[in-house]
């Protein structure tokens, strides 16, 4: 949300919302941006993938094509759930043989056309918020390949706690994800960065590149760099 029309909205001053939202975010529950703030993502909070559609899709639009050009040789890849993982899937070359492992069904909608591209949807229950599958059925399929490149999707992603998701069910499956890639790749938006959610499931130097928009600041890039990734801002 926007100060301004908080501020309408409440029918208070600017500087009243200022206040309330620099309270809000000492307490973890909003981080502030220009203008505004917008909603940490926890155990009791996280935007759906509707949601996620709409906010910083140029953004995320870059962010998924510079992801696809670091595909190389690899010919299993696992993509993530989530809407910047589904522009990853959407930016795969079409003209090469490839086997692409999911538990989002929005991204083996999104290939199943593809003549060259074999998707193997992972089973188990489908989370409506994502419109993905979890739970053991998802990662005992998972466990049984081994992938070449993962990209990987997060709700946060920081120095200090790794890389975190609110649900632990929708954690098991990223972290299976992990072990089973060769190569991993994450991709997010810059607002991603310094959040930091409920469930850890990698740490920073896990990856072998991240991917992020010129949001987030190439100081604060080259911290993230020195714990082991390539962190590419687009």
């Amino acid at each position: 949300m926007e100060v301004s029309a908080l501020a309408t909205k409440l029918r208070v001053a600017k500087e009243t919302v200022r206040r309330d939202l620099h309270a809000l975010e000492g307490h973890g529950l909003v981080r502030r941006t220009h203008g505004g703030a917008y909603p940490v993502e926890s155990a009791g909070f996280e935007t759906t993938l509707a949601v996620r559609t709409t906010r910083l899709v140029p953004q995320k639009s870059r962010i998924a094509a510079a992801a696809a050009d670091l595909l190389g040789d690899a010919e299993t890849v696992f993509v993530d759930e989530g809407f910047t993982p589904q522009l990853v899937a959407e930016a795969l070359p079409r003209d090469r043989q490839l086997t692409v492992v999911t538990a989002s069904l929005a991204v083996a909608t999104a290939l199943a056309e593809a003549e060259k591209i074999a998707v193997l949807l992972l089973g188990g229950r489908v989370r409506g918020s994502t419109m993905a599958t979890v739970d053991h059925w998802t990662t005992r399929m998972l466990s049984d390949f081994v992938i070449d490149l993962a990209y990987v999707g997060a709700n946060g992603i920081s120095r200090e706690y790794g890389l975190t998701t609110p649900d632990p069910a929708v954690s098991e499956v990223k972290a299976q994800a992990m072990r089973s890639a060769r190569r991993r790749v994450f991709a997010g938006i810059h607002t991603k960065f310094g959040a930091v959610s409920f469930c850890r499931f990698a740490e920073v130097g896990d990856f072998e590149s991240i991917v992020t928009d010129a949001g987030l600041p190439s100081a604060e890039a080259q911290r993230y760099s020195l714990l082991g990734p390539q962190v590419i801002r687009v």
